[in-house]
């Protein structure tokens, strides 16, 4: 697909300083530009690369005047950067705008769904399913019985949602993750024999959350699993059944949170970070890479560590734990000195 510097400054509301008939049909780092590629120069330490670039079409600022020839094209706007990411956004929807029911893949009866639906091949669709409008579903994908789907939600190629899901508007789920299936819930007998406890609720997630791939999301044993809206969580997260995310909290890759844990508003947890169950997170809260929390949390707390610290009392502990060594040789000495007082400097 080419687009030609007049029609990138339409949509970015720029001016096209040189040849408006340029045409693109990709995007480069301006070092690596080529001709046929459309770049952008934001970072000052890159304004060199402007004049030795081979992109076709360069994005830059207003303020921006060469001090030398350049043979790109400029679309002056702004905020580069901001005007870039714009542009991506635009390239992103027109890249995955999908229609069509494509062979293969299969509705059950009394499945409702609005305009341009795309279905890709080999995915299922089962009972008493509501699909909103400009839902995209890639091949392999499992959407179970009496799941509810809002308006321009994307679900990538081999995602599995469970039965009673519901999902809002306005949301990205990855390729292999795994919505509502059963909560960890087993329960021992007297000879320690485990049960299962059925998990009879759902998985409810509001507007705008992305969750990224082979991400798991347990339904509830009672009620509802939900994440808030506006949330984000990245790749390879567990988040157990009757959990609670508040809006635009953001969790990074293969961190975990155990059942029934109630986490804030826009919190920050890094990756691989451990929550016990059965706590209760606060807003605004940030937590560490690597972290292990078992205790509750209040607001604005920052933690690190495992069991978790708050932040700076960590890394004061920290720098005793590096000098650990010449601390023990230390006390060492001194105990020596009360042991044997003459071997001491006592002058």
């Amino acid at each position: 697909m080419k687009f030609t510097a007049e029609q990138i400054a339409g949509i970015l509301e720029g001016e096209v300083v040189g040849n408006p008939n340029a045409e693109v049909s990709r995007l480069s780092k301006i070092e690596e530009g080529e001709e046929g590629s459309l770049t952008f120069l934001a970072n000052p330490k890159y304004i060199n690369y402007i004049y030795t670039t081979k992109a076709s079409v360069t994005i830059v600022n207003d303020s921006f005047i060469p001090e030398q020839e350049i043979t790109t094209t400029l679309i002056k706007v702004e905020d580069a950067y901001a005007s870039f990411s714009k542009l991506l956004q635009f390239y992103n929807q027109v890249k995955l705008n999908k229609n069509g029911i494509e062979a293969q893949s299969f509705i059950t009866e009394g499945t409702k769904y609005g305009e341009n639906l795309y279905l890709g091949s080999f995915s299922y669709i089962g009972q008493n399913v509501v699909l909103g409008d400009n839902v995209k579903i890639y091949p392999n994908s499992f959407i179970g019985d009496n799941v509810v789907i809002g308006d321009n939600v994307y679900i990538f190629a081999g995602a599995k949602i469970y039965s009673e899901t519901i999902i809002g508007n306005n949301c990205t789920i990855h390729s292999g993750t795994i919505i509502g299936a059963d909560g960890f819930g087993f329960v021992p007998n007297e000879e320690g024999v485990y049960s299962k406890v059925p998990q009879i609720g759902n998985v409810v997630i509001e507007d705008n959350v992305d969750i990224g791939a082979n991400t798991t999301i347990d339904r509830a044993t009672l009620g509802s699993t939900i994440i808030r809206q506006g949330v984000k969580l990245d790749n390879q997260i567990q988040i157990a059944h009757n959990v609670e995310i508040g809006k635009n909290t953001v969790i990074a890759a293969q961190s975990g949170v155990a059942g029934s844990t109630k986490i804030g508003e826009n919190c920050m947890i890094g990756g691989q970070v451990g929550i016990a169950g059965h706590l209760i997170i606060g807003n605004n809260v940030r937590l560490q890479a690597q972290s292990g929390v078992a205790r509750n949390i209040k607001d604005d707390e920052i933690l690190q560590g495992t069991p978790s610290l708050a932040y700076t009392d960590f890394n004061k502990s920290y720098v005793h734990f590096r000098n650990l060594p010449k601390i023990v040789a230390e006390i060492d000495e001194l105990k020596k000195q009360i042991i044997n007082p003459k071997n001491g400097n006592n002058g």
